[in-house]
């Protein structure tokens, strides 16, 4: 919505020296959300002048394009007083029209500078100006044509008419600053001017002449005829009708200054009065020419196979039925849609003479699904949806009346229509100290009915509660902290004072909470990088994991309104994004990445069928348990990625690639810092190697899978061969960790080592064997640790051996000599009984 200044002091005194800066911030902190603050003569540099048209000479060009030579004279104002040449495109002007001439060294808006240029075989030493060119509008079909009174006495212009060469800074009102706001739904009132000069004067604390406050004469029976068959869709509908209107009388000069400051663009007499009014007072009006109409205005739903040509040339499929289109129609069928757009049938044209005024109220719901079914926003539309004042149709249309009696030689018709009335003004009941309980601001009981009586409500105090009767533009204020919102924004909400609430002593994180960030430490230590991905995936996903098509994770829920197209499912494992993130990297140059993302899966139950509830009642205990048992169950994962070295090279030595070990051991001090002992076994689970993959559980409890990915997955996601990965369920994992991670014991007694080589066949996992060696060694063993796999002729085919170092110690004493040998000794028969190993010599 865009309000020029001196329009809103039409309306409310401000006093002089308030300036449009501080104007818009008043507002603004009144709850309107300032746009822009626009003065259109800053954006302009040079001279800028009226000028008149005395000669046009078309010229057709090759490329089929007709442009004007035109001879304009603009006075003394280019130093020489003879007529300036311009080229100019537009065909909207006739020789002796007054034009906006833009003379070489000036700047416009967008630093476009205007100069002296050769151009169709003229030199064309200026420029004939658009209201879009000079940052008055939008509009750019033809340029700026003055109307013959511009200057004239009553629109603060001087009192002699302007002449060629005058500056027309002054004749556009270009000084005049213009405050563009953004109205939020709950403000459909702000849509006006008498809506914001209301603001305007509750900020400045100064009286507001309110434009509808006009004297309207009573309902008769001599109007044209209404029958409103829907009255739930339009409570109140007035018809005022005028004759004897002058169509070809032109729109005065300070109108069209103001609509067009106000964002929009003149079209006739007849049309611009009633967008004025509009603007003014925030109610939507339609014009229609009276010799068109055939019979009663009728206001009904539509019905089956109805069609209609919209104002902007389209024809339109009606919708039928009790939430259908709201119709306006006579006779002869629709005329119009209520309350968003009129028909052609009926508009107004250079031969109407008679005009019938409509002003209506229309439910805010029904607009809005029919604004939505046919994408036809509209400057109407706009408010009615969001809730016009439904006492306002009788003085907008008096009003409407009283332009076109004023400006077009019309005459007012006695007859005045009213059907239907306004509904009855709501009432809201609130402790008096509510506002001050709410905000924490000192707000006395004094200072609250003031600031409602100032935004328009009557107010009632009995003992220590309030009532008070809502003004009919604010559809939006019915509950008690609605009347909260109207006072504090009143009293400044820069007055809220700034109070830390204490905080609970002892408490800190959740153990869950705890535990994740435990695991996230623990990672980003050993050196991975947390990443976060989308949780949505496709089939191609799946494809790309190689998962076979039965497997579980392809059973996915489907969202409605994905967000991709290609991803329209909800994970079940987090390895697309983690693989997705890793190939990124990769294909920018980072090589050498390890990765990890902790994060939800959702897996369905089957049972993801929810309820479609109203918005009216809150849901009963067995609605909400249905809406419980429709979300799908969300266990946290963790899955990790690893490709290229894992520890580089240096001064320091030689650097290592990351392999499934690095997976699988992540995985291990994850669970270590948890407090728990994870076990690994073989396993052949895709996206992994079928040989290079391992099971990771805690006793029957399978937490997922670790190992170098398969080929064809390396290939699918862009990353190099032997790239490894892991995902485990995380919440698994937290279900068993400890709180608290035992301390290691530390003891002064001396350690006995001894180190064994086992031969034992390849198929054989090492985990296998150390737990053999560890269940065997008893009691002494303190720690067991893989140093060393080799392979080759020396130990068979198809054979590997597997070195380990055992440390032995006592808590209380020093170990007897032989007593670490036979526990080591024990360890090995385990071993060779369970997997067929072989102690090398």
């Amino acid at each position: 919505m865009k309000a020029p200044v001196s329009w809103i002091r039409e309306y409310v005194d401000l006093p002089e020296q308030v300036t449009a800066d501080e104007l818009a911030a008043t507002l603004t902190m009144l709850g309107l959300k300032l746009e822009a603050l626009i003065t259109p003569a800053d954006a302009i540099t040079g001279p800028l002048v009226v000028g008149r048209v005395l000669t046009i000479e078309k010229e057709p060009q090759k490329n089929g394009k007709v442009i004007n030579w035109c001879t304009v004279d603009v006075g003394d104002a280019n130093g020489t007083g003879e007529p300036q040449g311009i080229i100019c495109g537009a065909h909207n002007f006739v020789e002796g029209d007054l034009v906006v001439v833009c003379l070489p060294g000036a700047v416009l808006p967008g630093n476009f500078e205007i100069s002296a240029r050769k151009t169709y075989g003229h030199i064309s030493a200026g420029m004939i100006c658009s209201s879009r060119e000079l940052g008055l509008g939008e509009d750019h079909d033809g340029i700026i044509v003055l109307p013959a009174d511009a200057g004239a006495p009553g629109d603060g212009q001087p009192a002699e008419p302007v002449q060629p060469g005058d500056d027309a800074f002054a004749v556009l009102d270009m000084f005049d600053s213009v405050i563009e706001f953004e109205i939020n739904p709950d403000r459909a009132y702000a849509l006006s001017l008498r809506g914001i000069a209301r603001e305007a004067g509750i900020g400045f604390d100064v009286p507001f002449r309110d434009p509808a406050d006009r004297d309207v004469p009573a309902a008769n029976g001599d109007g044209h005829p209404v029958v409103v068959d829907d009255a739930g869709g339009c409570p109140v509908f007035v018809a005022r009708s005028v004759t004897g209107f002058d169509p070809t009388a032109p729109t005065p000069d300070w109108m069209v200054k103001r609509l067009t400051a106000a964002g929009m663009r003149p079209i006739s007499l007849g049309v611009d009065i009633t967008n004025y009014v509009m603007l003014e007072l925030g109610q939507p009006i339609h014009g229609y020419d009276r010799a068109k109409l055939t019979g009663a205005i009728r206001v009904r739903r539509a019905t089956e196979g109805e069609r209609l040509t919209t104002l902007d040339g389209q024809k339109r499929k009606l919708s039928p039925g009790p939430s259908g289109d709201l119709l306006i129609t006579d006779d002869s069928g629709p005329i119009g849609i209520a309350g968003t757009m009129g028909g052609e049938t009926t508009e107004l044209s250079e031969t109407t003479t008679d005009v019938v005024i409509e002003a209506a109220h229309f439910d805010a719901v029904s607009i809005f699904r029919t604004e939505r079914r046919h994408k036809l926003p509209s400057e109407a539309s706009k408010r009615f949806e969001r809730g016009v004042d439904p006492e306002l149709p009788a003085a907008a249309a008096d009003r409407v009346v009283e332009l076109m009696v004023e400006l077009g030689g019309a005459t007012a018709d006695a007859g005045v229509t009213v059907v239907g009335e306004a509904p009855a003004r709501r009432t809201v009941t609130a402790a008096t100290d509510l506002p001050a309980r709410v905000t924490g601001m000192e707000i006395s009981a004094e200072t609250a009915v003031a600031n409602l009586e100032k935004v328009g409500c009557a107010v009632a105090v009995d003992g220590e509660s309030l009532t008070a009767t809502v003004p009919p533009w604010r559809p939006d204020m019915s509950d008690p902290f609605d009347l909260v919102e109207e006072v504090a924004r009143i009293v400044g909400y820069d007055m809220v004072p700034s109070v830390l609430p204490p905080a609970p002593s002892g408490r800190g994180l959740p153990l869950a909470q705890k535990l994740r960030r435990r695991v996230g430490l623990v990672l980003a230590g050993a050196g991975w990088t947390e990443t976060i991905s989308y949780p949505f995936v496709g089939d191609s996903d799946w494809a790309n994991l190689g998962l076979p098509a039965d497997d579980e994770r392809r059973r996915t829920i489907r969202m409605a309104n994905p967000l991709n197209a290609e991803e329209p499912q909800l994970a079940t494992s987090l390895l697309p994004g983690v693989l997705r993130s890793l190939g990124l990297n990769v294909g920018r140059g980072n090589a050498d990445t390890s990765l990890f993302e902790t994060g939800l899966v959702f897996l369905p139950t089957g049972d993801e069928k929810a309820p479609i509830l109203g918005v009216d009642r809150r849901p009963t205990d067995e609605e909400w348990a249905a809406i419980e048992k429709a979300v799908p169950h969300q266990p946290q994962h963790l899955a990790l990625a690893v490709t290229g070295q894992r520890e580089r090279p240096g001064w320091w030595g030689e650097g290592r690639q990351g392999s499934w070990a690095d997976a699988i051991g992540a995985v291990r001090e994850v669970a270590e810092a948890l407090g728990v002992q994870i076990e690994v076994s073989a396993a052949a689970v895709a996206p992994w190697h079928p040989g290079r993959c391992a099971e990771i559980r805690v006793g029957a409890t399978v937490l997922g899978h670790a190992g170098e990915l398969h080929p064809k997955v390396c290939k699918a996601y862009g990353v190099p061969d032997r790239s490894a990965a892991a995902e485990i369920d995380l919440d698994a994992l937290l279900s068993l960790a400890q709180a608290v991670t035992p301390s290691p014991h530390f003891t002064s007694y001396p350690v006995a080592k001894e180190d064994v080589a086992l031969v034992v066949d390849g198929s054989i996992p090492s985990a296998e064997v150390e737990a053999a060696l560890r269940e065997g060694a008893g009691d002494l063993l303190e720690s067991v640790r893989l140093f060393d796999v080799f392979a080759g002729e020396q130990i068979g085919e198809g054979k590997k051996s597997l070195a380990f170092a055992l440390r032995f110690r006592a808590p209380d004493r020093t170990l007897k000599e032989g007593e670490a040998g036979a526990a080591r000794d024990a360890a090995v028969a385990l071993a060779a009984e369970r997997t067929g190993a072989v102690q090398r010599a």
